[in-house]
């Protein structure tokens, strides 16, 4: 019964898993089961001690929350990372960038003026086959 634990300590209280020990009034409770919290008329929850002795109900909603937060705030940067990625790859890969545009374009004219040499070349060898009559 946990009743019999009542005015000892914490350590024998919280031996049994059901029982819940209220440090203000030196308390063992039974534990609410069908509510997360306990009830302010049973125990603050800054007195309140269930599992272990050294933390409070108080305490821990704190620290869960934080952590809970850390969590929530890593997931959305990792997202943002994710879909910043995602984006960036999607602009690169719908059409080449200005560099890219600009090598094309280069490459293209030496192409044509190549081609121009080649062509005036030509003409000067056909030019000079038909004056020593080698056509």
């Amino acid at each position: 019964d946990f009743r019999q634990y009542t005015n000892r300590s914490c350590e024998e209280c919280l031996k049994n898993v059901t029982c819940l020990w209220c440090a203000s009034s030196r308390r063992c409770v039974e534990y609410p089961v069908r509510r997360v919290l306990p009830p302010a008329d049973l125990c603050e929850l800054r007195s309140a001690r269930w599992g272990v002795c050294w933390v409070n109900f108080e305490a821990l909603i704190i620290a869960m929350s934080v952590v809970g937060g850390g969590i929530l705030i890593m997931l959305g940067v990792c997202c943002c990372c994710c879909c910043c990625k995602k984006k960036s790859k999607k602009q690169v890969s719908e059409g080449p960038d200005k560099d890219d545009e600009r090598a094309a374009r280069e490459r293209e004219k030496r192409r044509v003026r190549q081609e121009e040499r080649r062509a005036e070349m030509k003409s000067r060898h056909d030019e000079i086959r038909r004056k020593y009559g080698t056509v």
